[in-house]
């Protein structure tokens, strides 16, 4: 099967200690991939590789047919890998439109991008417009981030991640904070954007959510690999039991 991205035996080391150590993943197209494990199992720093925050110091990163294990960040973004992140990096004084419209890539004048419609630049609103329809945010369009909920600050992080127009969305931890109500609502709606042709790479700790959504695991542990396989494969591995679910899989 042909994958959107590969990674291949990396390794991450900082100073004398191993982050990450001879980590292999694939993500195939159109399809959602979760990656869990315990705390400090080397997670996020997985997808600090993967979009140029780090550079790997062994291995390769290999996206859409092409290596780019040392290609900086703009250009990780520019070919198609948006994400989110842990803790919610949103600008506190921008109203949810203004997120929807500046992450955006865009020619010349970066005002063209807040100006009334007549002056903006016209794919960047249809991109802005069709977000906020999809992660239900219209009533908050004009509404300044630090009002928002926990939860709405979280659809607002994912939905300027899609303006971009990314073929994989990569989500650190994009549930947390959510409550079962909101946490079902996603995904569905991942699950809709997955079947629409989007490639979907997400961090989470909440079983419930992972076990119904993803249709590959992997777990990393100690910054090692531990396990990959179906939902079924990984609930059922005697090491992941022991390591990180335990009394989880009763999800």
């Amino acid at each position: 099967m042909t994958h959107l991205l590969t990674l291949d035996n990396v390794s991450k080391i900082f100073g004398g200690i191993r982050a990450l150590s001879n980590v292999s993943l694939s993500v195939p197209p159109d399809r959602i991939v979760g990656v869990i494990g315990p705390n400090g199992a080397g997670k996020t720093t997985l997808f600090n590789v993967i979009t140029g925050a780090y550079r790997a110091t062994e291995g390769n990163v290999v996206f859409d047919g092409k290596e780019m294990t040392q290609w900086p960040s703009h250009r990780i973004m520019r070919a198609g890998i948006a994400r989110t992140f842990q803790n919610i990096r949103l600008f506190g004084g921008m109203t949810v439109w203004e997120h929807l419209l500046v992450a955006q890539p865009h020619q010349g004048n970066m005002l063209r991008l807040v100006l009334p419609a007549r002056f903006a630049d016209p794919v960047a609103w249809r991109r802005a417009e069709e977000a906020l329809d999809i992660f239900g945010l219209g009533a908050y369009r004009d509404t300044v981030a630090r009002t928002l909920s926990y939860g709405l600050q979280r659809k607002v992080e994912m939905a300027r991640a899609l303006t971009t127009g990314p073929k994989l969305l990569m989500l650190d931890e994009p549930v947390a904070g959510m409550n079962h109500d909101e946490a079902e609502e996603l995904r569905l709606l991942l699950l809709r954007l997955q079947g629409q042709g989007l490639s979907i790479l997400l961090i989470e700790h909440d079983m419930p959510f992972v076990m119904r959504l993803c249709h590959q695991l992997y777990v990393l542990n100690f910054g090692s690999l531990l396990a990959e396989g179906t939902p079924a494969e990984v609930r059922s591995n005697p090491a992941v039991l022991d390591a990180y679910l335990g009394s989880e899989t009763a999800c």
